[in-house]
């Protein structure tokens, strides 16, 4: 194997070292360098493109509850909800109040803290985000329904609004329906712009707490502290390797930024990759692009390329290096390894637990010949759990979006665990093999020899998105529209009564 499952490890510490590198943090501005560091050390010309963004990053939070003597009791924090909005220093001290309903009980908290329980998403069938191409093995699938932290703080984004419009002083969030330990640090939602109202996440267990308090009218302290900067700077670069074709190239790509260490280690991939094709005679010219942005996608998006993904900004800035024309180049294939090295950590009968398998890899093939190359390459690997995806509904997770809504058929890998956004002083580790990332960093260098050996015309376009229910990704269903809206309308029912209890 032509990839060191060691020399992995060693740039993974190396990266965890700074700490969670949310976008433009500290943290994140000396990971950037260290990769760019690394680049030129390889004899590799580095080109940067200099961003700018507001930045909100939270200094200091806390909770507490009012006993009846006065005295104030600690009450455990979940994590911080990103760009939310912040406190005096001081905090505020004042009435708790339930919501039940939010259509109701939002106009009842003026110059009050609200609280309200967020359930766990769990009642959308996997067909309608997600359309089956390929497995390997074959008898690979996926749960029923799409469920975890990440959908459900992406659909249920309606309280922020609500508590400004109720003009509530802050909004305390709980998870519920997650086990305790699966929302613990979780970085969520990162895709909203900022909300202007401080709010933070606890989970069930102090929860049920706090809505026994609200019950009893008592006052919550809610501090949340965090520094604001305007122009707050940050950047994208890329490497360049020419190859004998100067009018063709393949992109691989990936974001800097993220909260542990495999959302993202995509850029030490592409490390590995750059060192193994740095003295290659290649036949078309390859460039390695590491984004910004990713974990503040509201101010990292330019949809002229038909997509959000941070690379859209990118790509906007430099249609000479990928549109094809007037003598410049044109991208015939692109690839995005992202979240590698996971192992699986689901929730089984209420409670977060390692299944001892590696993390289902997710990966959209943006067409049947692509599909058909990386399963190829996955046969000759010793570990293996795949599943390849269309574009669907509109939907198409990570960054290579962008390539595949702009015709360029790509290979994407976005494995996503429960715990992807996660925060913690391990930073994930215990979920994290360098043995498994070093298979699939070989997959993507075997990918890139046989993409130089194939015709432009063999690898073709992207398909473009289907749309409707997918096909089946979760075993033998009944994909007559009738059965999934009614397997729609009983989940959902479900969903209701289990928040009303």
């Amino acid at each position: 194997m032509a990839i060191s499952a060691q020399t992995l490890l060693k740039d993974v510490q190396a990266m965890n070292a700074f700490g969670p590198r949310l976008t433009g943090t500290r943290a994140h501005a000396a990971f950037i360098a260290y990769l760019k560091t690394a680049i030129r050390e390889m004899g590799i010309e580095v080109y940067s493109d200099p961003l700018f963004f507001h930045k909100w990053e939270d200094t200091a939070h806390s909770l507490q509850l009012e006993a009846e003597d006065g005295s104030l009791e600690d009450v455990h924090v979940s994590s911080v909800h990103p760009y939310s909005g912040e406190t005096p220093p001081g905090g505020y001290l004042e009435e708790l109040v339930y919501i039940k309903n939010p259509a109701v009980d939002y106009l009842k908290v003026a110059g009050k803290i609200a609280l309200v329980e967020v359930g766990n998403v769990d009642f959308i069938p996997s067909e309608v985000p997600f359309d089956k191409r390929s497995a390997w093995p074959e008898d690979v699938t996926m749960p029923k329904n799409y469920e975890g932290p990440v959908i459900t703080t992406f659909v249920k984004v309606l309280h922020s609004m609500l508590g400004k419009l109720g003009n509530a002083k802050a909004i305390i969030l709980i998870w519920k329906g997650l086990p305790d330990a699966c929302v613990e640090g979780q970085y969520l939602p990162f895709n909203m712009g900022y909300c202007g109202i401080p709010m933070l996440w606890v989970n069930e267990t102090a929860g049920s707490r706090l809505v026994e308090a609200a019950a009893a009218r008592r006052r919550v302290k809610f501090l949340l502290t965090a520094e604001r900067e305007e122009m707050a700077y940050t950047e994208s670069f890329y490497a360049i390797l020419p190859g004998k074709n100067k009018k063709e190239c393949v992109i691989v790509n990936t974001h800097t930024d993220g909260p542990n260490c495999i959302e993202e280690n995509g850029p030490i991939a592409l490390l590995a990759l750059l060192r193994e094709c740095k003295n290659r005679p290649l036949e078309r010219t390859h460039i390695f692009l590491f984004t910004t942005g990713h974990f503040r996608l509201p101010q990292f998006k330019d949809i002229r390329t038909g997509a959000f993904q941070s690379a859209s900004l990118w790509m906007e800035r430099h249609r000479n290096l990928w549109e094809g024309g007037n003598n410049e180049l044109k991208c015939v294939a692109n690839l995005t390894p992202e979240h590698l090295g996971c192992m699986e950590r689901t929730v089984t009968d209420g409670e977060y637990r390692f299944t001892g398998q590696p993390e289902l890899e997710l990966v959209y093939t943006g067409n049947s010949f692509m599909d058909q190359l990386y399963i190829e390459a996955v046969k000759q690997r010793k570990t293996v759990r795949t599943m390849t995806l269309q574009g669907h509904n509109l939907l198409h997770f990570g960054e290579g979006q962008n390539f595949f809504t702009m015709g360029i058929p790509g290979i994407c890998l976005v494995p996503a665990p429960y715990g992807l956004c996660m925060q913690n002083d391990t930073h994930l580790m215990e979920q994290f093999s360098p043995e498994l990332m070093a298979e699939q960093v070989e997959t993507f260098l075997s990918l890139i020899e046989q993409i130089e050996l194939t015709p432009t015309e063999t690898l073709g376009k992207s398909d473009g998105y289907r749309f409707g229910f997918g096909n089946s990704v979760s075993g033998g269903r009944d994909f007559t529209p009738g059965a999934i809206l009614g397997e729609l309308k009983d989940n959902f029912e479900k969903m209701i009564k289990k928040d009303e209890k």
